[in-house]
């Protein structure tokens, strides 16, 4: 809730989580890719299957080799640059590789297409101005479909033979409710709570500014958050929720900030655990932005503070 938060080659993780590849680019335009990949926690390969083409005999005299290959998506990238000559045999070349290898999806892009490809798979925004201020994806869009498909299983399966009424706090369990109870295989039943949190050394209070519209008495319920930090505000609501008599009551949370915690408070369902940095996207808000992001991130150093100077 917004008031609780601030030849062949291996994979490649994102270069903020093992360091910089040690690959030798051919070009900087790949090695600008690269770091754009990295950027958005995608996994690449530089250079890691040659296409034979034409041949001689056992020979190979035409070969094609695509820049990187993103195991997310299962696609192959040859970047190329605006002399007209190179991208008329480039193209050429990718006829051919398309007639003969059918299955392999293959994309020829330049510059102005990174994010335009990387957007078409929910990777990132539209163009550069939506991420302006953003330091570094924390966790990618990727991660985040596979984390939250799992917690949909899990509940799924010990909820087995119930209906679990599922409780979101607005506004930022907006894109995680949704998503979760897609992937739960049961009927549930949903509800939402807006509330007001002013947190302080005195226990901090809590204001409801959206109550419950149904009953949770005798029901099975499923508080969803989208992180949880001090556990102040969550164990005003837990307790407030208890009050209404549940048959059952847990907490289910994307973002786990557990390095804040004030209160300890159970969290049945973890999505991730992240640093004591303020983050924002997937429902996560700065000043109402970024909630659109389809990834988590962080904010540039000082920039809150930039913003906050503008302001005045």
């Amino acid at each position: 809730m917004a008031s609780d938060r601030n030849g062949e080659t291996t994979d490649r993780a994102p270069a903020e989580a093992v360091g910089t590849p040690a690959v030798r680019f051919a070009h900087e335009s790949e090695e600008e890719f690269a770091r754009i990949l990295d950027f958005y926690g995608i996994s690449w390969q530089y250079e890691p299957r040659t296409f034979p083409l034409r041949t001689d005999g056992d020979k190979v005299v035409e070969a094609f080799t695509p820049d990187f290959y993103l195991p997310d998506i299962d696609t192959y990238i040859e970047l190329t640059t605006l002399r007209q000559d190179l991208m008329t045999e480039k193209h050429r070349k990718l006829r051919t590789l398309r007639e003969i290898y059918p299955g392999v999806e293959v994309k020829l892009l330049n510059k102005r297409d990174y994010l335009r490809l990387l957007a078409k798979y929910g990777f990132g925004p539209p163009s550069p101005r939506s991420i302006e201020g953003v330091h570094r994806v924390l966790v990618s869009a990727p991660q985040i479909r596979r984390r939250v498909k799992e917690l949909g299983a899990q509940i799924t399966k010990d909820y087995a033979g119930r209906t679990p009424v599922l409780v979101g706090v607005l506004k930022g369990v907006a894109c995680f409710m949704a998503d979760l109870m897609r992937q739960v295989s049961l009927p549930v039943a949903i509800d939402f709570m807006a509330i007001s949190s002013f947190d302080n050394v005195n226990g901090g209070y809590v204001r409801i500014l959206k109550d419950l519209d149904e009953s949770i008495d005798g029901r099975d319920v499923l508080l969803v958050e989208d992180i949880v930090d001090t556990g102040m505000t969550l164990n005003h609501l837990l307790t407030y929720l208890r009050a209404r008599k549940p048959a059952s009551l847990k907490v289910c949370t994307l973002l786990d900030k557990r390095a804040r915690r004030l209160v300890d408070v159970p969290l049945d369902y973890v999505g991730f655990e992240i640093p004591d940095e303020f983050v924002i996207g997937y429902g996560l808000d700065y000043g109402q932005l970024y909630r659109n992001l389809g990834f988590i991130a962080t904010l540039k150093p000082g920039w809150m503070e930039e913003q906050a100077a503008q302001a005045k």
